[in-house]
């Protein structure tokens, strides 16, 4: 698997007690692992093949994500910067599979990072606010982007990407909602478990993923 994508990766030393903080905060959240089993730990490398495989995964499913990630990957050069920018939209769009607008995001991504305007490498000294406004200040990295970068490749451990539906779904089938909570609904919801929404989020995404597949369908592509 190109390395910009890890299932199972080795979890940080702190999550034991943020684990024991997050569920005196709501204990019903121990139910997700009661159910589903353990969380699975999943990360992305920092810098710019982190934000690339996040590209990927807008507005799509993440199997069909990853499934587009793995063919961008095995492409050469195309995870750095100035490899991309040398790829054309036969490799891009027709060997890799990304739709034109993504491919446009990609290249703008590439060329911030090559003309120093996107500085990936200073995001673990900025707060949560001036990393999300440094990262979306970049043409196709929108709020959503922004987040799940901030959440699986820095490990940012408050971050709650309200945008997305498969959070809102799973949200929604844990506390049998009527429907999907909306954005602000979810960032109200989810104050309670500041400053641990993150991991609150990885549960309520493995609770979804668990209720959504049967097992043999959860094992990561390998």
């Amino acid at each position: 698997m190109p390395p910009s994508e890890q299932f199972d990766a080795d979890a940080p030393p702190g999550l034991d007690a943020a684990r024991r903080l997050l569920l005196l905060a709501d204990p019903a959240l121990s139910r997700v692992e009661e159910v589903a089993g353990p969380l699975p730990w999943r990360t992305r490398p920092r810098g710019f093949p982190g934000l690339l495989r996040a590209i990927c995964g807008q507005m799509i499913s993440d199997r069909a994500a990853t499934a587009i990630w793995l063919r961008l990957a095995a492409l050469p050069g195309a995870l750095t910067p100035e490899g991309l920018l040398r790829l054309d939209d036969a490799a891009l769009c027709g060997t890799a599979g990304l739709s034109r607008p993504k491919a446009a995001h990609a290249r703008a991504l590439a060329l911030a990072v090559v003309e120093r305007r996107l500085r990936p490498e200073e995001l673990p000294g900025m707060s949560d606010a001036e990393a999300l406004a440094h990262l979306t200040a970049i043409p196709g990295l929108g709020r959503w982007t922004a987040q799940v970068h901030l959440l699986f490749a820095e490990g940012r451990e408050d971050i709650f990407p309200e945008g997305d539906l498969a959070l809102a779904a799973g949200l929604a089938h844990f506390r049998g909602l009527p429907a999907r909570p909306p954005p602000r609904e979810l960032v109200r919801l989810a104050e309670a478990w500041a400053p641990h929404r993150s991991l609150a989020a990885r549960l309520l995404w493995h609770w979804w993923r668990h209720a959504s597949y049967p097992p043999a369908l959860l094992r990561p592509p390998g």
